[in-house]
Parts: structure tokens; sequence; C-alpha cells
């Protein structure tokens, strides 16, 4: 939730992203590419539009992070990638995004875009080769125009069996079947360019079972996640529309791949480069965008903060502030403006939750700010929505749950009667969580590493899958590891 300016509307991107980011995707899906049917194979954009699309990208992600070391190594790898890939003649700019979700991309002109979420989870060179290579595969198959065919094929059909035949139910059946042949075509083009990946990466001298050991990492950290946030892993085959395949059947794929080329100890990893460049680099939320400590989350530069009820665990959007409980409580928090005139009685009446009856408008005062709160039941769910006056804004807490029971409601209340503002030496305090290497020394075992961890909870999981140790996998004396730290 990093400003107002982004509250709406803010994946609204152009529509000349390539293929989603695939390979290192999987926390946020990023808008299907709309480009001209006849586009030529990699036509620089105008440096204007570019600038525009780099402008509106950075904003959906938290800006463009700044680490010239590490900038450096992935546009060195990119370098040597382009070399040695199917079209050497294109070129590639890496460009780093301040997102702690694990993503990769890239725009038809070889503008390449990687999260830190997503180098956070890497551990050499290879598996960031692997990523990389990954999108570039996208962008000299020509997936973005490939894909933008098949979207006008599936509605072109749907419309000749509605229109002209005179048969809805057919249209839309056939706009089904088109979106399963759609989705089926992205899965081939994702798997085409893991396949492509590991050949480039190959050909360029890294070792071709880095892009597994990510696949794999990815994996492990998209269920850490789901745990983290009280969320059942997605059962394989449930999602018949998923552009991608599963990470197994993927891992599987780069493997096979791989052995066409060798044996594995082919290739460099360069993992001692890579473990030097990401060092201190800034790791989850950055306090610039908003961060949570725990069951608090802190806005530096918005300057507020408020405390959560008991369970719940933080995701924080471009958009909006997420919160989810094991129990299938959530919340959500954003921001909005009043119009000219419009007080906060009369803007929570006109803006509960859609479907759901209200009751009655309670005034409240909070730490000295003017705040309004009440609660709407709906058919599955019940609400308590909260208006609250801060500064020129104001800011909208919307607590949902099944069955809002006196204890439950009593925790949503607290939870708003929290909200406060910082003062100086609480903003002058905040500091992002980073990233530290260090060397194991005899004896160390991950419940060591785990206890300095700056991270509330599975400490043990996120430092195993941070460094992409299998569980009981024993630490070597010597090897370097990557540690969350204050």
């Amino acid at each position: 939730m990093s400003g107002l300016p982004r509250l709406l509307g803010a994946f609204g991107l152009a529509a000349s992203l390539a293929a989603c980011g695939s390979l290192g995707g999987g926390d946020k899906p990023v808008p299907q590419p709309l480009v001209p049917a006849e586009a030529p194979k990699v036509a620089p954009a105008p440096p204007t539009a570019v600038t525009e699309e780099q402008q509106r990208i950075a904003g959906a992600y938290g800006g463009i992070y700044l680490k010239p070391n590490l900038t450096t190594l992935l546009n060195g790898v990119a370098d040597r990638l382009a070399a040695a890939s199917e079209r050497p003649d294109l070129r590639y700019k890496v460009v780093m995004l301040n997102s702690p979700l694990v993503n990769a991309f890239a725009l038809p002109n070889g503008s390449l875009y990687v999260t830190r979420g997503l180098l956070a989870v890497a551990n050499d060179s290879s598996e960031l080769a692997a990523v990389i290579a990954h999108e570039m595969a996208h962008v000299s198959a020509r997936h973005a125009i490939q894909r933008a065919d098949e979207e006008r094929k599936a509605v072109l059909v749907s419309r000749v069996v509605s229109d002209v035949l005179q048969d809805s139910q057919g249209g839309a059946v056939a706009l089904a079947r088109g979106k399963l042949s759609l989705a089926s075509f992205s899965r081939a083009q994702e798997l085409e360019a893991d396949r492509i990946g590991v050949q480039t990466i190959a050909r360029a001298g890294f070792d071709p079972y880095g892009a597994s050991r990510f696949l794999l990492s990815m994996g492990r950290q998209t269920e850490l996640r789901s745990a983290t946030l009280g969320q059942q892993p997605q059962q394989p085959g449930l999602d018949f529309l998923a552009t991608h395949p599963s990470t197994p059947e993927r891992v599987q794929l780069a493997v096979q791949a791989a052995r066409a080329i060798g044996a594995p100890g082919i290739g460099e990893r360069g993992r001692e480069a890579y473990l030097d460049a990401v060092d201190g680099m800034v790791y989850g939320d950055d306090p610039s965008q908003g961060f949570a400590r725990g069951r608090r989350f802190l806005h530096p530069r918005l300057g507020f903060s408020f405390v959560a009820p008991e369970g719940f665990t933080f995701e924080n959007g471009a958009d909006a502030l997420l919160g989810v409980a094991a129990d299938g409580r959530a919340l959500r928090m954003d921001a909005a403006k009043l119009s000219a005139g419009q007080t906060l009685e009369g803007y929570i009446r006109e803006n509960w939750i859609e479907g759901a009856e209200p009751g009655p408008v309670e005034t409240l005062e909070i730490n000295g700010m003017p705040a309004v709160t009440l609660v709407a039941k709906g058919r599955d769910w019940t609400f308590r929505f909260a208006a609250i006056h801060f500064g020129t804004d104001v800011y909208r807490l919307i607590f949902a749950t099944r069955d809002l029971t006196p204890e439950i409601d009593r925790g949503f209340r607290d939870s708003i009667t929290s909200f406060r503002t910082l003062n100086q030496s609480e903003i002058d305090a905040a500091q992002p969580l980073k990233l530290d290497i260090v060397s194991v020394k005899p004896g160390d075992t991950e419940a060591v590493f785990a206890n300095r961890m700056a991270l509330p909870d599975r400490a043990v999981d996120r430092f195993a899958v941070l460094n992409g140790i299998a569980p009981g996998e024993p630490l070597v004396a010597g090897m370097r590891v990557k540690v969350v730290d204050e």
C-alpha cells in the first residue's frame, strides 16, 4: 500500500506485456498482452512510450529498486545469454522492481523486469540466468503476438456462433472452449520458454540445472506463503484455465532438458558472485510502502500505524493492504477522498459493501481523529466497516467474518481504535529488513540461523526455502547462506 495515487487501477498496465511472469511468477498476475497482429518481431517502442510504460510498471511494483552492483550482475548475465541465444541480434535491459512479490516478465522491446522478491529466492547466477533466459524466450518466440492472435480467434468464433447463427448459448459454450484452448496454448508457451531457456543458459556456459533448482525453490516459496496466509495450496487439476503448468511438471521437464545436455556438475553456477551481489538487499516490504511487524502495520511515509486482530497475517499490495486469519476472517485497508461537502457519515452510508444490508452509523473519535463505523450483513458474510479521517484522506478498514460473534467484533473494534499517528522517532526508526550473507560455522544448524532471522514465524522453513536447502539437509561449514536481519 505504497500511496494514494495507486489505490485504484494500479494494474491497468499498457497492453504490451509479453507472456506473464512465468518462470518467476505466481504471486501476482500481470495483464495479458494486446499487441498488433503484424507487429515486428522486436520493434523498439518510441522513447516516450517506453518511459510511460516503465512508469506504469514501476508504479504497480513499488518503483525501481536501485542496487548498482546487483544491476551490473543482472545485465551482465543478460548480455551473456543474449549472445548465446537463438536471436543474438536482440538486446535486453534488466530492471529491478522494488517489490517482495516473486515475479519476472518482459516487454516485446527487450525490457526485462525482475522483482527483488524473486532475486531473494534465487541462490546463484545460473538460477538467475534461467529466469532471464526464460523471459528472453518469450520475446524471441513472439509469444505475446501469438497469444493475442489466439485471443482474437476465440472471441471471433463465439461471435460467429452467437451473432450469425443466432445461438447465444452456443456462443457461450464456444467461448468457454476457446478459453480452454487458449489456456492450453499458454501452458505450451511456458513449457517452450522453459526448454529454450535451459538450452540458452547451457550454451552461455551456465549450469543447465539452475532452472530446475529455481523452479523447485519457487514452488516451496509458494507453499510457504500459502501456509503463512492460512490458505490451502492449490491442488493440481482444479483450475483448468490455469495459464501455467504445475511446478512439479515444470521441474521434471527442466531436469529432462538439462539431462539431454549433460550430467549434473556441468556449467557455471556462480554462487559466490550472486551472493555478493544480493548481500544487503532489502527483503520483504519496504518501509516507504508500509510494512508489517507481526500484527502491527506501519506506514512511515504516510505517518500512521494500526494493529490487526489476533491471528492475522498481512499481505501488502499496491492498491490495498490485505489481512487474513486461518479461521477465515479477513481485512482490507485502503484510502479515498471525500467529495466536496461530503461528511464521513454520508460517505460511509454511500460506500458500504455491495449486496450487504448496513446497520446504523456510529460516530467515533480515534486518537483525536474523527471516524465512523457500521456493521453490514450479507448472505454469507458480515462486515465491520470503518472510515477514519486522517489528514486529507479517509482510510477505510473493512473486516469480514462468517459469524460476527461479540468476541470477534471486539477484536475488529480494537483494531480500528488502534489506528494512530506515528511520532517522528518511530518514523526515523523504521528500517527495512535486509539479506545478510554469512558463513556457516562448524556445528551450525538451520535452527541456529532461524533464531537470528528477523521474521515473526516459520523461521526455520523460511531459512531453508531462502537458501534452497532441502528439509533435513545438513549445513556444510564454510558455505555461505542468506539470513534476514533488521
